[in-house]
């Protein structure tokens, strides 16, 4: 093979197909629409999963259980985790984890499991702990940061609220 055969009938901006433009072109006639039947007429368009009048594949699998689109994801790390990446005094948070790659990929919350032995005195800081991983930490002498989570809509809203009535009590006394 030679090396300039490579590429040879690539073009990189490929001109767009002109339909219906006589026979010559060979897209003339019927422009690639066949004869007849539904693909053939304008306007025409069909279902992503429309399998000719079967009963589309979809609907014949059966659906078990329930998946929450808006519950959080939530990262898990262990004791014996962060006690083998860190050392003494140092701080473990969300960005150490990271880089260390103990908490990998897109996350709402963190939380500390109390699977391992923590045998040195850090500052931990999670949205979360296990009650054997506050045991654990307690024991080792360390210390825990509670990280505050997601603030929910309906707390927003009020506050929200509150915010636009009293800025409405400070204009009614000017």
């Amino acid at each position: 093979m030679i090396i300039n055969d490579v590429h040879r009938g690539i073009s990189k901006n490929r001109k767009r197909k002109r339909l219906g433009r006589g026979p010559g072109s060979g897209q003339g006639k019927t422009a690639g629409r066949g004869h007849k039947g539904q693909g053939s007429r304008a306007g025409s368009s069909n279902h992503p999963t429309f399998q000719g009048g079967a009963m589309p594949l979809v609907r014949r699998i059966p659906k078990r259980g329930f998946n929450n689109r808006w519950a959080l994801q939530i990262a898990v790390v262990n004791l014996g985790q962060i006690d083998a990446a860190y050392e003494a005094g140092e701080e473990v948070t969300l960005e150490s984890l990271a880089a260390k790659n103990l908490a990998r990929g897109r996350f709402d919350e963190l939380k500390v499991l109390g699977d391992g032995q923590l045998s040195k005195k850090l500052k931990i800081s999670a949205h979360r702990f296990s009650k054997s991983a506050i045991e654990k930490i307690q024991q080792a002498g360390a210390e825990m940061v509670v990280l505050p989570g997601r603030t929910p809509v309906k707390e927003k809203v009020a506050q929200k609220r509150a915010a636009s009535e009293q800025g409405a009590k400070k204009a009614a006394k000017k």
